[in-house]
């Protein structure tokens, strides 16, 4: 067990069915393209400052929905080659997973974690869940059980194409519910996990007390509004300077194409319904990652989530200057580097006694 901080200062002051294909399958035109990705502050240790990027497109059934799924990865796979470590990010409540984890912003590099890791020698994938993006929007409301569901079909395609069985997987926010609740349902999957931007109980938070205010209208639909100023004060509600104004208008224009609402189920699932994920029954080696001003979690919910994880296996870390968003604050190298480092952390020895 870890408990990191990178500000120096103690914690607490205490211790199925599924079809691969590219977009053309739905109709739109999803061709594999290659881009060259430059990363001019590419001074850490083993980065490699470029490379081709590859991507692809694929689409998973589940029912009648079908789920948008994209990939990156450095170069094209090849037939008999090493498999790459596969990294699956799954997106939170009010945006999409493109947006969320491969998105461009003017004037400013690095705001792609899908690149980012990608660069590391990561197969790295995500999706838009039922509602999201460029997903089937049904009538449902998209909560946590949904986007379970959503997984269960969507590793299957990551199976067929990759022949892997285990992937380490990057939620936040309600995306780190639904993959630490993704985690206790098919642990055979999960190799590491890392909860970023997690609520356990959501006891004391203040996001989540202001967004209670409105319970009984995400009862009663199961879409709620989501224009451009909503987008942009994902950046500011917890403490404004901490992430760069151009994030929420690059997000904004990536997202409005796919409408101004989204899905209510992961709001109500978090103002109604936690705790939603059982710590005792996540068999993965966990890093929980959050930022110093994030207000979705109080410090006491997330370790007390953090030391019922039964594995010892794994840490906690409190980013300096990040607020709920890691992967598009100003610090996000900081998310980078821890996540980094526990996903290629070298397997323990075994120091059991032979019985």
């Amino acid at each position: 067990m870890r408990v990191t901080n990178s500000s120096r200062r103690s914690f607490l002051q205490t211790a199925g069915p599924a079809l691969a294909g590219g977009l053309a399958a739905a109709g739109f035109v999803g061709d594999a393209f290659a881009q060259k990705i430059e990363h001019p502050d590419a001074t850490d240790q083993g980065h490699h400052a470029e490379g081709s990027i590859w991507s692809h497109d694929y689409w998973a059934s589940r029912g009648n929905s079908k789920l948008y799924l994209f990939r990156k990865r450095i170069g094209a796979p090849q037939k008999g080659e090493k498999p790459l470590p596969v990294l699956f990010l799954v997106h939170g409540s009010s945006v999409s997973s493109r947006s969320s984890f491969d998105l461009t912003v003017p004037g400013h590099n690095d705001y792609s974690l899908m690149d980012r890791f990608a660069s590391y020698g990561f197969d790295v994938w995500t999706m838009d869940f039922e509602g999201y993006g460029r997903s089937s929007k049904s009538e449902g409301n998209s909560n946590i059980a949904d986007g379970v569901e959503d997984l269960k079909s969507a590793v299957e395609i990551v199976a067929g194409e990759t022949s892997q069985q285990r992937y380490h997987f990057l939620g936040e926010s309600s995306g780190a519910l639904r993959a630490g609740a993704f985690a206790t349902e098919r642990p055979e999957r999960v190799d590491r996990l890392v909860l970023a931007a997690f609520t356990y109980t959501g006891k004391g938070s203040p996001t989540l007390a202001d967004r209670g205010k409105q319970l009984e209208f995400y009862r009663t639909h199961n879409v709620r509004p989501r224009d451009r100023n909503m987008i942009r004060s994902i950046y500011t509600r917890d403490k404004p300077g901490t992430s760069d104004p151009e994030v929420g208008e690059a997000q904004a224009d990536a997202e409005l194409p796919f409408g101004d609402s989204v899905p209510t189920g992961t709001y109500l699932d978090m103002t109604a319904n936690l705790p939603l994920v059982d710590p005792l029954k996540v068999q993965a080696p966990v890093l929980m990652a959050r930022g110093q001003y994030d207000g979705i979690a109080t410090d006491e919910d997330i370790m007390d989530f953090f030391v019922k994880l039964p594995k010892a296996d794994k840490q906690l870390a409190i980013l300096p200057g990040l607020a709920h968003s890691l992967a598009m604050g100003k610090n996000r190298a900081l998310f980078w580097h821890v996540t980094r480092e526990f996903l290629t952390m070298p397997k323990p020895a075994d120091t059991e006694p032979p019985a």
